[in-house]
C-alpha cells in the first residue's frame, strides 16, 4: 500500500531499476521481465495494463512514454531507494507518518513499524505472584 501517486511512481522506478542495481543489465529496457519496455517504449505485453497514474503523465502516448523514461532514469537518491527497500522488507505502508496514522485509525490497529526485539522488563505488566511462587 502506498500513500500517493508520487509514491506509486517511485515504486515503479525502484522496481524497474532493480536489474541495474544488481548489475544484471546496463539499461532497464534490456531486462525482459519488466514493465519498462511497455511503459517507456510501448512494446506490447498482454499481461500489462496501464495504471491511471502512469496515464496521467501525459495525454499523448509518445509524450507519456518520454516522460516516463526521463522519470525512471532521473537520479534516484540512496535515501529514496533505502526508504522503499526498508518498507518492503518490513511489509509496511510506504508514505508519510500521517498516511500510516490514517490507515491505523480506519483499521483500529497498528500497521506501522514497531520497536524491534523484546520489550524491556520494566515495560512488561507485572502480575501478582501465586501462593506457590511466593513460597519459593
Amino acid at each position: 500500500m502506498v500513500a500517493s501517486d508520487a509514491h506509486l511512481l517511485q515504486c515503479y522506478r525502484y522496481i524497474e531499476l532493480n536489474p541495474l542495481r544488481a548489475s544484471i543489465v546496463a539499461d532497464p529496457r534490456d531486462y525482459p521481465w519488466s514493465s519498462h519496455q511497455y511503459n517507456a517504449f510501448g512494446e506490447h505485453d498482454p499481461l500489462i495494463r496501464s495504471h491511471a497514474v502512469y496515464c496521467e503523465l501525459a495525454i499523448e502516448v509518445e509524450r507519456r512514454r518520454s516522460r516516463y523514461r526521463t522519470f525512471v532514469m532521473d537520479t534516484i537518491t540512496p535515501e529514496e531507494t533505502d526508504a522503499i527497500r526498508i518498507h518492503l522488507q518490513r511489509q509496511h505502508l510506504y508514505g508519510p507518518d500521517r498516511f500510516r496514522r490514517a490507515i491505523e485509525a480506519q483499521l483500529g490497529r497498528t500497521v506501522g513499524p514497531r520497536k524491534i526485539g523484546r520489550p524491556r522488563k520494566s515495560a512488561l505488566p507485572s502480575k501478582p505472584l501465586s501462593n506457590q511462587e511466593s513460597l519459593l
